[in-house]
């Protein structure tokens, strides 16, 4: 069974750490995601910096622009994780664009994820329905999950077939912006989470923008089964290094 699905079986609330590869320093991201397991996360996403971060706010832009100049590419990054499996056993999430897949060969690439220990993958612009038509077989032979997202914008016929074709978690945007603007959840927020969980999705969902601290984390694991932090945890490493990982995790639980 993929870990992914495991970790959701559990039925706790899943505590879930994106980070760009490479960032702050090239040969970090393997340490990063050691002290994360270590610090009680549930689930982390590997964010493969890409020169057009089109969902991304100005904190992961720009730790991703850094990552890029300090030497990161899609090789590095698998060099870099060849082994982790031999360290680290939580699930592990490759997020990124899809022209770094597509250059490498989506076929080949996948490949790569299942001899590394790569658990699911989330491309924010890989529509759902050219995966499900060209990809989903491909990810599928190499057992990899993909991760759809959903926003407030789309429409009931578009999630349920995204949950159609998903086999892990929806990755719910909490809001009609780019990562890291958000801060805290009003009452929109708070209706659209009720709006999906009373549809009664076949996948939990995993709620991702705006989550930075313990308040908006509970906030948002009230109706679905987690939640993600990114630009947060970024800006910690930004002012912190790779040291005090395990105060900022602390901090949200």
């Amino acid at each position: 069974m993929n870990r992914i699905t495991k970790k959701l079986q559990e039925g706790k609330k899943i505590l879930s750490i994106y980070f760009s590869a490479g960032y702050p320093n090239l040969n970090d991201t393997v340490q990063i995601i050691q002290d994360l397991e270590k610090s009680g996360v549930d689930l982390i996403e590997i964010g493969l910096p890409f020169s057009d971060p089109l969902a991304d706010g100005p904190t992961i832009q720009a730790s991703s622009t850094q990552a890029l100049h300090n030497g990161m590419t899609t090789q590095v990054l698998f060099d870099q994780l060849r082994t982790i499996r031999e360290s680290v056993q939580i699930p592990l999430i490759i997020m990124g664009y899809f022209n770094p897949v597509l250059q490498y060969g989506v076929d080949a690439f996948c490949k790569k994820c299942q001899e590394i220990g790569i658990d699911g993958l989330i491309i924010p612009d890989l529509p759902v329905d050219v995966y499900a038509e060209h990809y989903k077989t491909i990810f599928e032979k190499h057992g990899l999950i993909n991760v759809f997202l959903i926003t407030p914008q789309t429409s009931a016929e578009r999630i349920g077939f995204i949950d159609s074709v998903s086999d892990g978690f929806i990755y719910m945007v909490s809001s009609a912006s780019v990562t890291g603007s958000e801060s805290g959840f009003g009452t929109t927020q708070e209706t659209y989470f009720k709006k999906i969980a009373n549809m009664e999705l076949k996948n939990p969902q995993i709620v991702g923008f705006g989550i930075n601290n313990k308040e908006t984390f509970q906030q948002a694991t009230q109706y679905a089964q987690g939640a993600i932090i990114g630009s947060a945890f970024i800006q910690h490493l930004t002012q912190n290094g790779t040291h005090k990982i395990a105060d900022f995790i602390k901090e949200i639980r």
